[in-house]
C-alpha cells in the first residue's frame, strides 16, 4: 500500500475488535463476576479456559489469514529455489579416507584412561 505524503502526519485508520474478540472478553468478565469465590482452582480453570478460548480465536484467525493470502504461481517458486540453490557455496566434503587423516576409532571397549 502506497501511502501519499501530506502535511500532517501519516495515520492509518485503526481496525475496529473483531466480533469474536468482544464476545470473548465480555464472556471473561462475566465469568469473573460469576465465579469470584476466591479459590485457587477457580482462577486457574478460568485462566485455563481464558487461554484456550484466546488460542483458538488465535488460530482461526490464523485460517482465515492464510487463506486470503494470495497463491504463489509455481513458476515463481521454482525460480526462488534455482536461484536460492546458485547463491549457495558449494562447501566440499572432508574425506575421512585422504591421505594423512587417521581413521575415527570404532565405538567399543572404554579405554582404561577414561575409565574412573
Amino acid at each position: 500500500m502506497i501511502r501519499q505524503r501530506t502535511g500532517m502526519r501519516n495515520v492509518l485508520p485503526r481496525p475496529l475488535p473483531s466480533p469474536v474478540a468482544s464476545f470473548l472478553f465480555v464472556l471473561l468478565g462475566l465469568a469473573l463476576l460469576a465465579l469470584d469465590t476466591g479459590s485457587l482452582s477457580v482462577t486457574v480453570a478460568l485462566a485455563a479456559t481464558a487461554t484456550a478460548a484466546a488460542g483458538a480465536a488465535f488460530a482461526v484467525c490464523r485460517l482465515v489469514a492464510a487463506r486470503c493470502a494470495p497463491a504463489v504461481a509455481p513458476t515463481r517458486v521454482r525460480t526462488a529455489i534455482r536461484d536460492r540453490d546458485r547463491r549457495t557455496a558449494f562447501l566440499p566434503q572432508r574425506d575421512p579416507d585422504a591421505s594423512g587423516r587417521s581413521r575415527p576409532r570404532a565405538p567399543g571397549l572404554a579405554l582404561p584412561t577414561a575409565v574412573a
